[in-house]
């Protein structure tokens, strides 16, 4: 399990936790609430190169699709495979088993200026 506390946030609600030289990366609590009933998850390639703020990922639900943007720029190095059995996983463990992907950051400062909880929290109540 991925402590929310130690993640970063980014406004669209995607989450970024750091792994050594990587960030696993997943949606909140909030997000998954949001999306509801999950049915698909279109997960990035492995050894795609991504940029902070980009489309690299889609979550499908019973009632949308919803991009998930890459929190920071890097290499995607993994993704949840057990997500393409179960997308339901993302609804029931959205920072645990529920993780979508990982980046081997190449610009680690980028992490330390997403969202912390409180921040984020502060985004979602408005």
């Amino acid at each position: 399990m991925y402590n929310e506390e130690n993640c970063r946030f980014l406004k669209t609600h995607e989450w970024a936790c750091k792994e050594g030289e990587n960030a696993v990366i997943g949606i909140s609590n909030h997000a998954q609430e949001e999306i509801s009933d999950i049915v698909f998850v279109d997960l990035p390639k492995v050894g795609r190169v991504v940029k902070v703020g980009e489309n690299c990922c889609v979550i499908e639900s019973v009632k949308s699709a919803s991009e998930i943007y890459a929190p920071v720029s890097g290499e995607i190095v993994a993704v949840n495979e057990a997500l393409n059995g179960d997308p339901a996983l993302v609804n029931r463990e959205p920072h645990g088993n529920g993780w979508l992907f990982k980046i081997k950051m190449t610009n680690p400062a980028e992490y330390d200026v997403l969202l912390d909880l409180a921040a984020y929290k502060a985004t979602i109540q408005k």
